[in-house]
């Protein structure tokens, strides 16, 4: 369900993990303050933000260090005459199971969409996309509770054209980076490759991300036990990784650079 609401203030609970997204997103424990334009929403919206609220223990898995999931996502869009704001409350049997929404281009339109770990209590993690609109398009949900997934980035990897998004499946368990395309639909898986991973339980960050070196984009991870960062490409549909350095944080930093 999606909810417009106009000028408002409200004051979001701060859970331990909020420091590791503040520079991505508003402060879950500062005031936001936004007017909307209840005349109408114009079809040429740009989403410019989104947070998470609604703060609940109802899902005991506690991956990211604590027991707080949330259960809405507050998605903030404009054009050039409004600012509007949207309120999408999941179902009692559905979390976002995440560190904060990522603004990230799925559709390939040049505008983001909002990128989420939304969890089904029952059937573990999934990867979802939702725009001004609501949800549209969604990951498999792993299959079983308890079972989660850490997203890794977007882009063009395979040069057709298309967006495809990438994330490491259980990245504790199976460690396996999968590549899902936007077809125009919806995601479809597009490539798969095990012995990589990007999360340690109780941590309340993603080791991982997108680089492009001026030779297309990359996806940069670890390899399954931590050793080495991982830097893999997808070419002719396939996906080849190769190790670039010993693992540590300010080498992965390095790495993303392109300083390595």
């Amino acid at each position: 369900m999606v909810w417009l609401f106009g000028c408002l203030k409200s004051r979001f609970k701060m859970a331990p993990r909020l420091m590791s997204w503040a520079l991505q997103s508003l402060s879950r424990g500062a005031p936001l303050v936004l007017c909307v334009g209840l005349a109408g929403t114009s079809a040429a919206q740009t989403i410019t933000g989104a947070t998470f609220d609604g703060p609940t223990t109802r899902y005991r898995h506690a991956i990211l260090g604590d027991g707080i999931e949330f259960t809405q996502l507050v998605i903030e869009a404009e054009d050039w005459a409004h600012k509007t704001r949207y309120r999408i409350s999941l179902p009692e049997d559905h979390v976002f199971e995440d560190i904060a929404p990522r603004l990230w281009d799925i559709t390939g339109d040049g505008a983001p969409e909002v990128v989420v770990i939304e969890t089904d209590m029952a059937r573990g993690g999934s990867l979802a996309v939702y725009d001004e609109t609501g949800k549209i398009a969604e990951t498999p949900h792993i299959g079983r509770s308890n079972r989660w997934l850490a997203p890794i980035g977007a882009a063009d990897f395979d040069g057709d054209g298309r967006i495809e998004v990438a994330f490491i499946d259980r990245p504790h368990l199976a460690k396996t980076l999968r590549v899902f395309e936007w077809d125009g639909v919806g995601l479809v898986l597009d490539a798969e490759l095990g012995g990589l991973t990007n999360h340690r339980i109780g941590q309340d960050f993603i080791s991982s991300g997108v680089r492009d070196c001026g030779a297309g984009p990359e996806m940069v991870t670890a390899d399954s036990d931590w050793s080495d960062i991982m830097v893999t490409r997808m070419e002719g549909g396939v996906l080849e990784t190769h190790s670039v350095a010993a693992f540590s944080r300010d080498q992965l930093d390095t790495v993303l650079n392109c300083d390595l």
